[in-house]
């Protein structure tokens, strides 16, 4: 301890200097520069800022700190305590110590040593007659003896040893581990210091990086790193795109969906139909198979203000508008009639066109479109069919269809039927005044009572037999080329009259009788019913299938080409009005005209 007086070092258990002998009071010394400035009581103590998911900012004490503070402020009041306790014992011993007693004075550090230790024998040489006088005093004056403290403490001293074994170190005793405890100390509070400085730094740090982020200040996610794959909406082919985010995050997508997707687990889902990128573009705009298209987001930030993401970009694939041809069934057909009936299938609310004209009106409910094609006898007539159906681009068909250059023109009237139910019809035709005419098919009532007028003429048609029927009708004019018109007129009896023509096949004699005179059974048009299930399915245009009519489903099959409006599947149990056609693999072969189920 360092003497307020001299400045001399001594120790602690020393109540007075061993140089100018001055008390050595605690209280009185000064406190080390480098411990004032760590003392806390005037500092401020340390604040925590903490910020909420919706970016308010709180500041708060840590209890840890002010845990750590009290137990620091329990502990120095523990050694003042001590230290206290320990100035009160030697004032104690002060007191009783004897009247006597000599103060020592010492100038240095040898001498003072020395002079200590003779002064010291001479208070033990006479310590016995100094005690008999004062007990003897005492008990004069009935004043109980105190215990000699200081006589005790002060009766050895390892630094007189030492001195006298010339083994005292260069620095007063425990210097050196006064020292070393010192190091050890300050280096732990450094350390505890440093670590407190980075957590705080940490917490701060983290907590002003959720608040930006809240804030909309960071781009936590970038479109760059959004996934992208296929998927199918309503049907028609489309893209989910995620978009990493926070959750609670909203980001704006623009066009072509123009709305806010909220981030839930990590992403936003957007759902985006292929066809919304290229729907208002026009027709010539829509070419390529593939487009490569562009997605701007952006995230909603907490003050209402909008930050622009990476933009997405992917290929998406454009389908071709569909369209089938159902008649003719070749994209090049030979007429002879001046009006063909042609029959395409789109995708109900397409838009048609063909050499330019719009006949979109034309098609069904169900995509069927009949055209009615005015083929001149010019040789090559083509048709060019321009087909785009929602959400495809367009598609195109040519159709040519061929009908003989006519010297000698030749035509049916453009309201003949091309379908009837009934077994005549009246056609009528026009050709060159002053021609021939001839009807080569079976037919009745020819007039051509204005035919050398106006070239026209008509008569009754008579079908033969159910299904298509060919009329054929030539034209021939002196010095010209004879010229020739076949026209093919579906003919099927209604239901009523159908059905109550129909034979059973359900026994191996009926079916047995068919096989033996099929022949004269097409010939005829024979109508049979077929009960029975749709065992296999064997061509799709025009829709064919084998059914069993033996009791057992495995024996006597026939060959039904469907005609009827009801489409099959592999086991319907149907019942089918059909007529004789003729064979197929050994098989008989019957044309349905009625299924029902």
């Amino acid at each position: 301890m360092k003497c307020p007086q001299c400045g001399q070092w001594n120790r602690a258990s020393l109540p007075n200097c061993i140089r100018c002998g001055a008390p050595l009071n605690p209280e009185s010394a000064e406190t080390p520069a480098w411990q004032e400035q760590f003392r806390k009581e005037d500092k401020e103590p340390k604040k925590y800022i903490h910020v909420d998911e919706d970016g308010a900012v709180d500041e708060s004490s840590d209890q840890r700190d002010e845990l750590a503070t009290n137990m620091t402020e329990l502990k120095e009041r523990k050694v003042r305590g001590a230290r206290r306790l320990e100035r009160m014992k030697e004032e104690a011993a002060m007191r009783s110590a004897p009247s006597g007693a000599t103060t020592i004075h010492m100038h240095s550090s040898r001498e003072s040593l020395m002079n200590a230790h003779a002064g010291r024998v001479r208070m033990v040489g006479h310590e016995d007659e100094r005690n008999a006088s004062a007990q003897s005093a005492a008990m004069a004056d009935n004043v109980v003896p105190q215990p000699k403290i200081w006589q005790d403490t002060r009766g050895y001293d390892p630094l007189v040893t030492m001195l006298q074994e010339n083994t005292i170190p260069s620095a007063p005793p425990r210097m050196n581990e006064m020292k070393s405890y010192r190091t050890r100390g300050k280096g732990f509070r450094v350390t505890l210091r440093v670590l407190i400085i980075l957590l705080v730094t940490g917490l701060v740090g983290v907590g002003g990086f959720f608040a930006l982020s809240h804030l909309g200040l960071l781009n936590t996610s970038s479109g760059s790193n959004a996934s992208i794959t296929s998927s199918i909406v309503d049907d028609l082919a489309a893209h989910t795109v995620l978009i990493p985010g926070e959750d609670g995050q909203q980001i704006y997508v623009g066009a072509p969906m123009q709305a806010t997707y909220p981030v839930v687990d990590g992403f936003a889902t957007v759902e985006i139909p292929d066809y919304l990128w290229y729907r208002d573009l026009p027709s010539v705009g829509v070419e390529n198979e593939t487009m490569h298209v562009t997605l701007k987001a952006f995230l909603k930030t907490a003050n209402g203000r909008q930050k622009a993401l990476d933009p997405i970009e992917y290929d998406i694939s454009i389908p071709l508008s569909p369209i089938a041809l159902v008649s003719p069934e070749s994209m090049r057909q030979e007429v002879t009639t001046a009006m063909y009936s042609v029959q395409l299938q789109v995708r109900p609310g397409s838009t048609v066109t063909v050499n330019e004209v719009n006949i979109s009106d034309t098609v069904s409910e169900d995509g069927l479109l009949i055209y009615n094609a005015t083929v001149q006898p010019i040789g090559d007539n083509v048709f060019k069919f321009r087909v785009r159906a929602p959400y495809c681009r367009e598609n195109a068909l040519d159709l040519t269809l061929y009908r003989e250059v006519q010297e000698i023109p030749l035509d049916l009237a453009v309201t003949t039927y091309a379908s009837t139910s009934k077994s005549t019809l009246e056609i009528s035709a026009t050709t060159k005044p002053g021609a021939t005419v001839d009807v080569l098919t079976n037919h009745s009532d020819l007039d051509i009572t204005n035919l050398d007028k106006t070239g026209e003429f008509k008569f009754v048609a008579i079908f033969d037999k159910i299904g298509d029927n060919t009329i054929t009708i030539t034209s021939s004019y002196p010095g010209s080329k004879t010229s020739r018109v076949d026209y093919t007129i579906y003919y099927v009896p209604n239901q009523d009259v159908y059905t109550r023509k129909a034979w059973p096949l359900n026994n191996s004699a009926e079916y047995s009788e068919l096989m033996s005179n099929i022949t004269y059974r097409s010939e005829h048009s024979q109508v049979y019913l077929v009960v029975g299930t749709i065992a296999e399915i064997i061509s799709t245009k025009p829709q064919t299938a084998i059914v069993y009519t033996g009791e057992d489903g495995q024996s006597r099959p026939v060959v039904i080409e469907n005609k009827s409006k009801t489409d099959w599947a592999v086991g319907d149990y149907l019942r089918i009005y059909c007529d004789a056609y003729g064979t197929y693999s050994a098989m008989p072969w019957l044309i349905a005209r009625y299924t029902y189920q």
